[in-house]
């Protein structure tokens, strides 16, 4: 497996999706080309999905909330009569790299969170139909939704078969979305969890696995009906969408650029170096002159969202991103203010949503993150949660000595670092940081839009070191040759633990326990040694497990 994965993509370059707009209704079918795959040496049989069918199942899903506002309720079914979807593909499994393995299925959780934000969120709520066999990372695609309706046919049917078959965790979240979400009973989980061939028609109803089982001739209908009966009560909405254009980037042996973000790479180092530009223009006069897909929060989202997938899937030995800010930190308060202040407008609470999304896939990528607070830098407002994002952020005192015409560095807050861009544990990242120093937390609310330089900064706990001229650069040189020298695996376990202090909600399980265990699984023989499960499926020989509990 050695083809870059790229996660830019369009309507018109989709092979796996078909999606069809019927305001107030969309109908999302997959239908997946079997030859489709991203890599060599499998078909994606049985509509089971790889990394190229999740790269465009999530551009789908942005889509929908940027081009589609008018939309109120999604059909999320198959286009294949008798197969809902297979779930991740065996065969790719089975051949991918551990990295990848483990990559995939956080991408393709952060997907499914996506979809249940949009129910939550944005007005567009998702209903599984589910016209067939949903087997593995095919129900827990269903799971994703508000509801699923099961044909009633004496053969369709859910499963979770990972454990019986192929000796790993339902890894996109099946296990967590069982007993958080539908509250499913745990003794009840337990017993489907364990069932190879799933639970069909009202067995499966009456675990609560589905909603509803509607007979074959009533099912189109049924599910018309519920859509219906879905935006009966809601606004119509008349606002016209923002098409999204593909994203434009340039890629070269140690760099990505776009147009508001550069990522270059230090090979040597085992370090990148990802600059973020503040806006060329000030923000405009109303909403209605914003909504444009080159309105800078966007956009820039946009890059910095796809820059953090690229290094997380194509740059595996870059340990170690250093966080740069580049602009004015009154033009950025500016468009923050902007968001802030039209939250009622379907596009502004759009792009916060979006903010939010791609924060949480920083807190989320398994790299050290450092923040470089320096002059010309623009920490401010929605920027300044990716430093309060890094494991550590250092701020350097008054100016450099050879460019003392850059202004001092700065840090300033605003209304929205204190709730519109949650973590997964539900609380905002200054809470999370003074999770002990209430006192400090309303300090800090206190300071918002003023300029606070280094040391005023590190008084008040929103940094991790001021450092002067003179040392600046030296203690940045041996932070990061020491990160480069530590292990990867113990540096990954330290930063996820340590980044989501406090209460525990859906998501962050997802995100801690069950990334953190079926990353493990993925490793053990069991799953993937000679002898492994998921190495001899299709074969029809047994697998030789080691029998101890570890």
């Amino acid at each position: 497996m050695s083809r870059r994965v790229n996660f830019v993509t369009q309507p018109d370059d989709y092979r796996h999706w078909q999606l069809r707009i019927a305001a107030p209704f969309a109908y999302l079918e997959l239908d997946v080309d079997e030859q489709g795959g991203w890599f060599d040496g499998y078909e994606l049989k049985l509509n089971s999905y790889d990394i190229g069918v999740d790269i465009e199942l999530a551009d789908v899903v942005q889509r929908l909330r940027f081009e589609h506002p008018e939309v109120k309720a999604v059909l999320l079914g198959s286009a294949r009569l008798g197969t809902f979807c297979a779930g991740a593909n065996i065969r790719m499994l089975g051949s991918a790299s551990h990295a990848h393995k483990v990559n995939f299925c956080k991408f393709t959780n952060e997907t499914r969170n996506t979809i249940e934000d949009a129910t939550r969120n944005s007005g567009q709520t998702y209903i599984a139909a589910i016209n067939g066999t949903a087997a593995g990372g095919g129900f827990e695609l269903a799971l994703a939704a508000e509801k699923i309706l099961l044909v009633d046919d004496g053969k369709a049917a859910v499963s979770l078969p990972e454990i019986p078959m192929l000796a790993v965790l339902p890894g996109t979240g099946g296990l967590t979305r069982l007993v958080d979400k539908r509250r499913v009973r745990r003794d009840i989980a337990d017993v489907f969890c364990t069932l190879e061939e799933g639970m069909q028609g009202l067995r499966a109803l009456k675990a609560g696995l589905v909603d509803e089982t509607i007979p074959s001739s009533r099912f189109q209908a049924r599910c018309q009906t519920v859509l219906e009966e879905l935006v009966a009560d809601s606004d119509p909405t008349v606002a016209v969408g923002v098409v999204l254009p593909q994203l434009e980037k340039n890629i070269s042996e140690d760099a990505i650029n776009y147009s508001h973000v550069n990522v270059r790479i230090d090979r040597d180092k085992r370090c990148t170096h990802l600059t973020i530009n503040g806006p060329e223009t000030t923000v405009a006069d109303s909403v209605q002159d914003a909504k444009r897909s080159d309105f800078w929060p966007l956009l820039v989202m946009r890059e910095l969202d796809d820059a953090i997938l690229e290094l997380r899937f194509n740059e595996l030995e870059i340990g170690t991103i250093l966080l740069y800010t580049k602009g004015v930190s009154a033009d950025v308060l500016g468009y923050d203010a902007f968001l802030h202040s039209n939250q009622d407008d379907w596009f502004a609470r759009e792009v916060q949503l979006y903010i939010a999304r791609v924060l949480s896939r920083v807190d989320l990528t398994s790299r050290s993150i450092f923040a470089r607070i320096e002059p010309d830098s623009c920490f401010s407002g929605f920027l300044a949660e990716l430093a309060f994002a890094a494991d550590r952020s250092y701020m350097l005192e008054g100016q450099f000595e050879d460019r003392t015409n850059e202004q001092a560095a700065m840090l300033s807050l605003s209304a929205s670092n204190f709730g519109s861009y949650p973590m997964v544990n539900g609380l905002s990242r200054l809470q999370v940081r003074f999770l002990g120093a209430p006192t400090a937390l309303t300090n800090a609310q206190a300071s918002i839009g003023i300029q606070l330089q280094a040391v005023a900064a590190e008084d008040a706990g929103l940094i991790t070191a001021a450092l002067d001229n003179i040392d600046y650069e030296d203690e940045l040189r041996m932070v990061i040759e020491e990160r480069a020298g530590f292990s990867p695996d113990a540096l990954t376990a330290m930063e996820a633990n340590l980044r989501f202090a406090g209460p525990e909600t859906m998501e962050s399980k997802i995100f801690s326990r069950l990334s953190a265990w079926q990353n493990w699984i993925f490793q053990r023989p069991n799953a993937v040694g000679e002898n492994g499960a998921l190495g001899l499926f299709g074969t029809g020989q047994r697998p030789h497990f080691d029998k101890a509990r570890v």
